[in-house]
């Protein structure tokens, strides 16, 4: 009964309309996802043009002698000629030992200075602005500004040096003090982005573990011994990764101060350099095409063990 009654006020009319409706919803539902797409054209051909394009161009130049007119065919040859190159292992360790003091001095210096302004009832804002400024700053504009903070005779660092009555080291004018001299603007720059991640995790956890852990009689160093830092691991983790992987592709500050074979004597020659050295000064692009591939090799490994190490998940 309740059936023919439903056909009833359900006739073929309505049902037409219906139809109509929903083809009207389904049309309008394409003409909205086309629109999209047509939005996604100029980002996607962006995208193939400015980063797919050169990747395959780049791994198909590393197996030719190239000098950007005529192209020979040789096969490994530019991954034996970068794995047995002297200034290439030297651009590897210079990479390495600049980015593994910039991680072990800033993750440490930002989580204390990240700490001491949490702990701070007013002004965290002034801080956080003061301290994030140098982050925001060009690192081209910032290394122009450190060669002459850093200038032998009238760099305000041995002005200050000299007035304490310490030795007044020549930094960018020596192989032993150049490398240091770039671990200081790298330490100076990065340390503002370190203390606001710090921050943002001190400040999201949570309170009641402290009161629980005053209740029990811990003091305050030990609340941050055993409450704070086990609770920032998974930051930790993650200033590591992002900060290797930084460190790994430095190029700009080091080309300012030190051009693109790194002086003196290649003290500050990274792998970037190293690669732009071979590439847009020598014409050898087969070469720095290789020696950008094995770059990425040793990132991903790299990368991998600090994921390892640090257990965090992707």
């Amino acid at each position: 009964m309740a059936k023919d009654s439903l056909d009833i006020n359900v006739g073929p009319g309505a049902k037409s309309h219906a139809n109509r409706d929903v083809q009207s919803i389904k049309q309008k539902k394409r003409k909205s996802q086309l629109t999209w797409y047509i939005f996604l054209i100029p980002s996607f051909l962006g995208i193939l043009l400015f980063m797919a394009y050169p990747i395959f161009e780049s791994l198909r130049l590393s197996f030719y002698q190239s000098n950007g007119t005529i192209e020979n065919f040789t096969g490994l040859d530019n991954f034996k000629t970068v794995l047995t190159s002297g200034p290439f292992w030297n651009s590897v360790w210079n990479t390495f030992f600049i980015g593994i003091f910039q991680i072990i001095i800033t993750i440490p210096l930002g989580f204390i200075f990240a700490s001491l302004i949490n702990s701070t009832p007013k002004g965290q804002n002034f801080f956080k602005v003061i301290y994030f400024l140098p982050n925001v700053t060009s690192i081209v504009a910032a290394a122009m500004i450190f060669a002459f903070v850093l200038h032998p005779e009238m760099g305000i660092v041995n002005y200050l040096l000299d007035a304490a009555g310490l030795p007044t080291p020549s930094w960018l004018s020596e192989p032993s003090t150049a490398k240091w001299g770039v671990i200081l603007l790298a330490v100076w720059h990065w340390i503002g982005f370190v203390i606001i991640i710090c921050l943002a995790n001190l400040q999201a956890i949570s309170p009641e573990m402290y009161e629980a852990a005053k209740i029990d009689g811990a003091s305050g160093l030990q609340q941050w011994l055993f409450i704070t830092i086990p609770n920032m691991a998974g930051t930790f983790a993650f200033l590591l990764i992002t900060g290797w992987i930084g460190a790994m592709q430095r190029f700009n500050e080091v080309y300012v101060l030190g051009g693109p074979n790194g002086s003196p004597a290649r003290s500050i020659q990274t792998m970037g350099a190293f690669i732009y050295e071979r590439g847009f000064t020598g014409f050898e692009f087969g070469i720095a095409s290789a020696a950008t591939y094995i770059m990425f090799v040793i990132i991903l490994i790299f990368t991998f063990l600090n994921l390892k190490i640090s257990n965090m998940k992707l």
